[in-house]
């Protein structure tokens, strides 16, 4: 609350002046915080400025003050404060240094009237080295700062600041506890009231119910058992894993209620490899975890580590439903983790367990029987389930069932398809000709015979002596140019402008604001079209527009 934020600066001076410059700092910071939660709360500026002149930091005082202002011009407390403080910053410009100007407060002819009637100071009146402290600095102000270790001194300072800012000594301001310690400007009194309102009594505490002597037992227990944990946790980091055990395993004995002893001691046990009793230990806090009503990112820690050890035994499948079930505990990134890495490692010891080659054999000897009968279904099917038997990471003739299997997808109409095969089998195998020749067919019966006419040329750098690439090649001119011509039927035209159209390359061209104008160019301005006609970079994207039967040229 407000009030909590700045009544720091209420409590009585430390016995040191290092202690009280402490506080000062953190009545600054209790200050801030209150200016934080309510910027134009005047008495929170006069806090600042305070907190800042017993800091000594008079010119940011200043500042705290004029800001208060903003909010309440009229504020008496602020402008007495400010004008205090200007007057010091004046008077240490005129050569007077440190708090010396402060320590003209003392010259005040009421101090020792002061002093004698408060009865928390009067008594110092009867030790003559105080007396001859005050004499001293009314003698020399600039003496002042020497004396402020002596916490009488920093008293009757506290109490001359109090003055300052308009308050009798002793006076406290309403609704809050406590003298001044940082300086009289923010603790100036509010408007005279007609009858002062006595002082509330302290709230008095309400006492602690004395434990039974079962309860101080239990509380021993459990605080020996953190003891035990705290030396278990500085063995485990250095490695020390019998030693780490020994204390955990005491944490237990001493405090059954808390399962983190057994979660920590399984992790001991995880990394010296006695993985069962790793797992013992976390089964044990999963089912003890929910009685005991601990922390469900407790019993999920329990159960993730289950997980971990059940990995390490090769046991995958039960580690996956482990991982699954500490998931609905607490959703963890680390856990998901875990289990997308062993879901992949089934994945690919299932993969591993099925590779058999001979069988591999019999499944593509099958499918080539089956093509050649033109049971196209029927051999996809075999060259599917040869390629699960001789994956291309023990088949290195692989890339030939990808092959095979575009040849029967081509057949089938599946035309992605079987383009997706054709470039398996050109990644496996660059310089086997047929991919190449399979993927030119898909992209040719796709009506894409700009692509087409590209995959062919690759090919041909693969085997320039190709006679089936070739006359793919020869087919894709023939029908660039029929589609050029007018030659192609309307609906082999638009199938054909339907699939560039579809073609991200294409869409780039087209929308391209540099190419929209040349392609305006070549329509409407014959000198432009003839600049633009001898730029290579321009030209090979109307050509590759003219390929795919977008444009066509006179």
């Amino acid at each position: 609350s407000l009030f909590v934020a700045t009544t720091r600066l209420e409590i009585s001076p430390p016995p040191t002046i290092k202690a009280s410059c402490k506080r000062f700092k953190e009545a600054l910071d209790d200050a801030k915080k209150t200016v934080e939660l309510k910027p134009d709360w005047p008495k929170g500026y006069s806090r600042l400025g305070a907190a800042s002149v017993g800091l000594g930091e008079l010119e940011d005082a200043v500042n705290w003050y004029k800001r208060g202002l903003e909010f309440d011009p009229t504020n008496e407390q602020l402008t007495s404060a400010l004008k205090g403080v200007e007057s010091d910053i004046k008077a240490m410009g005129s050569g007077l240094h440190g708090l010396g100007n402060l320590g003209n407060m003392f010259k005040n002819p009421a101090l020792w009237g002061w002093i004698a009637s408060n009865p928390q100071t009067s008594s110092y009146l009867q030790d003559q080295s105080f007396v001859q402290m005050i004499q001293n600095v009314q003698n020399d102000p600039s003496t002042l700062q020497s004396y402020l270790q002596d916490p009488r001194m920093m008293q009757v300072f506290s109490m001359c600041l109090n003055a300052m800012s308009g308050k009798q000594p002793g006076q406290e301001d309403a609704g809050e506890e406590g003298g001044c310690c940082s300086g009289g400007d923010c603790c100036a009194p509010p408007p005279a009231e007609p009858e002062p309102k006595p002082a509330k009594p302290e709230p008095v505490p309400e006492s602690t119910p004395e434990l039974s002597s079962d309860e101080k037992a239990e509380k021993d227990a459990k605080e020996k058992a953190q003891a035990e944990k705290q030396l278990g946790n500085a063995a485990y980091k250095k490695k020390d894993f019998d030693t780490a055990l020994k204390h955990y395993t005491t944490a237990m004995e001493l405090d059954i209620k808390d399962i983190s002893y057994l979660t920590n001691r399984a992790a001991v046990y995880f990394e010296m490899g006695k993985y069962d009793e790793c797992i013992k230990d976390c089964d044990t806090a999963a089912e003890k975890g929910p009685a005991l009503r601990a922390d469900y990112k407790m019993i999920a820690r329990a159960l993730t580590r289950k997980g971990n050890a059940l990995r390490k035994k090769g046991d995958l499948e039960g580690a996956m439903k482990v991982y699954k079930k500490s998931l609905t505990e607490h959703r963890n990134a680390d856990t998901l983790k875990r289990l997308n890495d062993v879901e992949k490692e089934i994945k690919l010891k299932k993969e591993e367990e099925y590779i058999n080659m001979d069988l591999c054999n019999e499944e593509k000897d099958k499918g080539n029987g089956f093509f050649k009968e033109s049971k196209f279904p029927e051999a996809v099917k075999c060259y599917t389930e040869a390629l699960k038997r001789g994956p291309p990471s023990r088949n290195d003739e692989a890339y030939k069932l990808y092959s095979n299997r575009s040849a029967c997808y081509t057949k089938l109409g599946a035309l992605p398809e079987a383009v997706k095969d054709a470039d398996k089998c050109i990644e496996l195998k660059p310089d086997f000709a047929k991919g190449y020749s399979r993927k030119g067919t898909a992209q040719f019966f796709m009506k894409e015979f700009d692509k087409a006419m590209e995959t062919y040329k690759l090919g041909l750098e693969q085997d320039a002596n190709n006679d089936e690439l070739k006359a793919g090649l020869q087919k894709c001119i023939q029908k660039i140019n029929m589609g050029n011509s007018g030659m192609l039927s309307e609906e082999e035209q638009k199938e054909r402008q339907a699939h560039a159209m579809a073609d991200p390359e294409i869409q780039g061209i087209l929308s391209d604001p540099v190419m929209r104008q040349v392609l305006q160019d070549f329509q409407e301005n014959p000198k432009a079209a003839q600049q633009h006609a001898s730029n290579p970079t321009i030209m090979a994207k109307i050509q590759k527009l003219v390929n795919a039967g977008i444009v066509r040229m006179a």
